[in-house]
């Protein structure tokens, strides 16, 4: 299956890829993927969602597919502000006020911010994990043993090698990474090929280990982000409607929901996908994807 043609629309910093489907006066679903994936995790929740009457966009996030920073001379930056104003300048490019934004990994994260920070431009938020809001400080902290080991590869990506390995090994990385987090998905070549040809961006690998590093607190961020990362510290409620997801056999590090379900105080619920379902939910479970966003839309009703 396949979306259609990939779009270009000039926002903030960047030239972003996206594809647009369904109503044009539709209300607004923003998706967003996560790493190592790409657009094509939402490739059949967004037809879907298109057919069903809503406008749905998916960006390639930044380092990604036909994402590309409009300046040679801006920083390559993956910090989670960073990531998430870059929706609000696509919305805002595309004239969408208000959008439910729904995401997994990175995207979720991206999403729980947008839905923090500017809840008017969220109707409502769907995110996979739950609440996935970092802070600095709290990174530098060590969990226990076998936590830092899923962590491995956060560790691996702090060291020139690390960074080196990435760049050379990004396809064979990428692979392992999806057998890892979701060790009971069948994908076959042709699936993983389809998403793998979106990290052969030129900025691909600098995005990447930026924003793992900067987690880690080992890189800095930007200045113009400083605010909004202090405000992100503080773990700040998310108020809008919200479903959370999880799979049943997430193989990758995630909190569980018991942890984060006091970070959102208006109508809530969770959601565990059962079924063998890993950490790329939304490209293997569809259907509960599609149920939960619009579910969360019958929220704001």
């Amino acid at each position: 299956m396949s979306f259609g043609p990939v779009r270009q629309i000039e926002a903030g910093p960047l030239d972003v890829g996206y594809v647009e489907l369904g109503q044009a006066d539709g209300r607004p679903v923003v998706l967003l993927h996560g790493w190592p994936y790409d657009i094509h995790s939402y490739v059949e929740v967004a037809p879907a969602l298109g057919g069903a009457g809503y406008r749905v966009v998916v960006p390639f996030v930044r380092g990604y597919g036909t994402t590309r920073f409009l300046s040679a001379e801006t920083m390559r930056n993956g910090q989670q502000a960073a990531l998430a104003v870059d929706v609000i300048d696509l919305m805002d490019a595309l004239g969408i006020e208000s959008a439910i934004v729904a995401g997994f990994d990175w995207g979720a994260r991206s999403a729980d911010v947008v839905a923090a920070l500017w809840p008017h431009r969220c109707r409502a938020l769907v995110s996979v994990s739950g609440y996935l809001i970092g802070n600095q400080e709290v990174s530098k902290t060590p969990l226990p043993p076998p936590a830092e080991l899923s962590w491995s590869y956060q560790f691996y990506f702090a060291t020139e090698r690390g960074r080196t390995g990435y760049h050379t090994y990004r396809h064979e990385f990428a692979k392992l990474i999806w057998h890892t987090a979701s060790p009971q998905w069948s994908f076959d070549d042709e699936t993983f090929d389809r998403s793998a040809a979106s990290f052969d961006n030129a900025d691909h690998v600098d995005i990447v280990i930026h924003n793992y590093r900067w987690r880690l607190g080992l890189a800095p961020g930007e200045p113009r982000y400083d605010e909004l990362e202090k405000r992100l510290a503080e773990a700040p409620v998310i108020t809008v409607p919200t479903i959370t997801l999880e799979g049943d056999a997430n193989g990758a590090p995630h909190p569980e929901p018991n942890a984060y379900a006091t970070r959102f105080s208006g109508r809530y619920l969770h959601r565990t996908i059962s079924g063998g379902v890993g950490h790329n939910l939304p490209q293997e479970a569809p259907r509960p994807f599609v149920e939960a966003v619009m579910e969360v839309d019958g929220f704001t009703s």
